[in-house]
């Protein structure tokens, strides 16, 4: 069930992250000077933010992020917990003049190729001239669906580095078999395990004991770096992360952390094309450690599931859970 902790923290962050996100998806197909402008005043400014400037597409030139600069002077309510900049990403959006360039990323993504994009290209290079300029703990990101894709993958790399981004994703996509939407639990567990035995039992007979290497592990580097996830159990698109989580900890509670560990860090599909030769570029969702929160307030449709204004609503039902990566 909900705490209070629970729904005065999402009070506290959750607001801010989603306005600025919202904004970009109402912003983006507002080329229009004037249009802009009589849309830009209300959400940010009410949190003492201002836009600094926008992301746009290579290809088809439509905003896609926005970079948020905090102004103390307009606030009174300044505090060393508000960054000095919010990086946000829109996700998918259907608009005719967007969509054909928006599901392609969305097929990048689903390939594992969204790394090789020129938007995510821009996208990390906001963030990296933010940072350099601030500093990692001065700057926040987040993201919606495809959004929140970009937003992984840049924090996934600027953790790499040392540096952990405070992230906020919503609904972020994870490409995986839905496991999650079989209704019997036991079905749920048996698979999961078997999924876990057999992709531990390839990597240790491909790769050894490469994977013991502690400090060059990619999950030992990104294991401090906690992103907070927002995800629902009726959005088939990231509802997969509920038991991603659920089922390393269930291992370790079985006895059997070792093999979830080595199985976790890896897929199947990887493996597979590593032992063909293929390159394969590590899988965006794999990451060592979140802080999840699930919204279990009822979801009749997938539109209203994986809509990004379902966490405005103030009757939530939100259950939250903090998964720390063991070395």
């Amino acid at each position: 069930m909900e705490t209070a902790l629970e729904r005065d923290d999402f009070n506290h962050s959750g607001p801010l992250h989603l306005t600025t996100v919202d904004w970009v998806y109402m912003f983006k197909s507002t080329t229009d000077k004037e249009n802009r402008q009589a849309l830009a005043p209300p959400w940010w400014e009410f949190f003492g933010y201002q836009l600094l400037y926008t992301l746009l597409d290579d290809v088809d030139s439509s905003i896609f992020g926005a970079v948020y600069e905090f102004q103390p002077e307009v606030n009174n309510y300044c505090s060393t917990e508000i960054p000095c900049y919010v990086i946000a990403f829109r996700g998918t959006i259907t608009e005719r003049d967007s969509v054909s360039r928006d599901l392609s990323l969305d097929l990048n993504l689903l390939q594992n190729g969204l790394h090789q994009t020129s938007r995510f290209g821009n996208a990390m290079q906001a963030v990296r001239n933010m940072v350099s300029v601030s500093g990692a703990s001065n700057v926040w990101l987040t993201g919606h669906s495809l959004g929140s894709s970009i937003a992984m993958l840049a924090g996934k790399n600027m953790a790499k580095t040392g540096n952990f981004l405070e992230s906020y994703l919503f609904n972020p996509p994870l490409i995986s078999a839905p496991i999650e939407r079989i209704k019997d639990k036991k079905v749920r567990h048996g698979i999961r395990i078997a999924s876990s035995l057999i992709t531990a039992g390839l990597t240790f007979a491909m790769k050894g004991n490469q994977e013991s290497q502690q400090s060059e592990n990619p999950f030992t580097v990104l294991s401090n770096w906690i992103p907070n996830l927002f995800v629902n159990p009726a959005d088939h698109l990231c509802c997969e992360y509920i038991g991603y989580f659920e089922h390393r900890e269930n291992m370790e509670r079985f006895g059997a952390g070792a093999i979830e560990r080595l199985a976790t860090q890896n897929s199947l599909t990887g493996l597979l094309m590593d032992a063909m030769g293929w390159e394969y570029q590590e899988e965006l969702q794999l990451i060592p450690s979140a802080s999840l929160t699930t919204n279990r307030s009822p979801s009749p449709t997938f539109k209203r599931a994986h809509g990004i204004h379902q966490w405005f609503r103030g009757d939530l039902s939100l259950q939250s859970k903090v998964y720390q990566y063991k070395l």
